[in-house]
C-alpha cells in the first residue's frame, strides 16, 4: 500500500512537470479508489439520481484533467480534488433535477459520525458547507477531506500541514456547526 502512495505521488510530480505519460500511468493506480468514492457519493444520493459511479468517475477525470494550476501535493490531496469534483458534479445534476421537478425532494442522509440524523437534501448540504467556508475555510477543508474523502485524522492533518490535534479539534467543531445549521435549516421554510 505505501509503495501505491508513493507511486500515486511520484506520477502526480511527473504529471505537473507536464509528463502526459504519467497520467496514462497514474489512472490504472487511482480507478479503483475513484471508483470506491464515487460509489459513496452515490449510495448518500436519492433513488432518482441516474449518474452511474463510471459516469461519475469520468466526467471528475475530465475536470481532473484540466487541472493546470493545481500543485500536486500527494495522494490524499489528489483524492481532496477528486472529491471536490466529485461534489461539484453532483450538485449540477441535483440542481438540473430539483429545477425539473420543481420542488426541494432530493434527499440524502449525512452518516451519523457528522450529523446523527438529521435527513437533508444533497443542495442543503452543499448551501452549509458553503456558508460554513465563509466563516472557517479551514473547517470545510476538513470536512471535505473527512467525510468526503474519508481520509483518516492523520490523512487530513498531512493533506493541510496541520497537527493531528488541531484536525480533531477543528473536525468536532465543524461537525457541531453543521449539526446547528441542517437542524435550524430544516426548521425553517426553504425560502426564508
Amino acid at each position: 500500500m505505501q509503495r501505491d502512495h508513493a507511486d500515486i505521488t511520484a506520477l502526480l510530480a511527473d504529471w505537473q512537470q507536464g509528463n502526459q505519460n504519467a497520467v496514462d500511468r497514474l489512472i490504472p493506480l487511482v480507478e479503483d479508489e475513484l471508483r470506491k468514492l464515487a460509489r459513496q457519493y452515490l449510495a448518500r444520493e436519492s433513488a432518482g439520481n441516474h449518474l452511474q459511479a463510471t459516469e461519475l468517475v469520468n466526467e471528475a477525470y475530465l475536470r481532473l484533467v484540466d487541472q493546470e494550476r493545481t500543485t500536486w501535493k500527494n495522494r490524499a490531496h489528489f483524492f481532496g480534488i477528486a472529491a471536490q469534483m466529485m461534489r461539484r458534479i453532483l450538485m449540477d445534476h441535483a440542481r438540473a433535477r430539483q429545477a425539473a421537478k420543481r420542488g426541494p425532494d432530493i434527499k440524502v442522509s449525512l452518516n451519523e459520525q457528522l450529523v446523527g440524523r438529521v435527513d437533508l437534501d444533497l443542495i442543503a448540504l452543499d448551501e452549509a458547507l458553503n456558508e460554513l467556508a465563509a466563516l472557517d475555510e479551514r473547517q470545510s477543508r476538513i470536512v471535505a477531506l473527512r467525510y468526503f474523502v474519508g481520509l483518516s485524522i492523520e490523512e487530513t492533518a498531512e493533506v493541510l500541514t496541520l497537527s493531528t490535534s488541531t484536525v480533531k479539534r477543528e473536525w468536532r467543531m465543524a461537525k457541531a456547526w453543521l449539526l446547528r445549521y441542517l437542524k435550524k435549516r430544516k426548521t425553517q421554510p426553504l425560502d426564508s
